[in-house]
């Protein structure tokens, strides 16, 4: 069967292979939000940088309904990052996570958080990386 190169190929032409979980990720997403401890962190925004990945339950997808769309992980992060002071770069993670679970279809979330100004000028960036699992 003759595959144009602008139509997807029939599901069925890779006969030894089974796609089982899509990996989904957004990495190196700028979110402004209020996170610190320390008095100098909190009434202001500061920039944060982060990375997510998926492990989403969407094997086969041809349309965009059918996987979950990275848009979605852009909006939560900016929503939480608009949501009011949160003291640790931890419960961001963690948070973002727990939006990211929301989805039915993800079995497993890693968020990767760093604030590149927490050690400036002495380090490019500190931060978290956390990996949340379907229970």
């Amino acid at each position: 069967m003759a595959v144009s190169p602008l139509q997807d190929p029939p599901l069925d032409t890779a006969p030894n292979a089974r796609v089982v979980i899509t990996k989904v990720f957004v990495r190196g997403l700028k979110v402004e939000a209020e996170v610190g401890v320390y008095s100098h962190e909190r009434g202001k925004t500061q920039p944060l940088v982060i990375d997510v990945e998926l492990d989403v339950a969407a094997a086969g997808a041809r349309h965009l309904a059918d996987t979950l769309n990275y848009e979605t992980i852009r909006n939560d992060a900016r929503a939480l990052g608009a949501s009011g002071h949160i003291e640790l770069v931890e419960v961001f993670a963690e948070r973002l996570a727990e939006l990211c679970l929301a989805d039915p279809r993800v079995t497993r979330a890693r968020v990767r958080v760093e604030k590149p100004l927490a050690l400036a000028p002495d380090a490019e960036a500190a931060g978290v990386e956390i990996t949340a699992v379907r229970t």
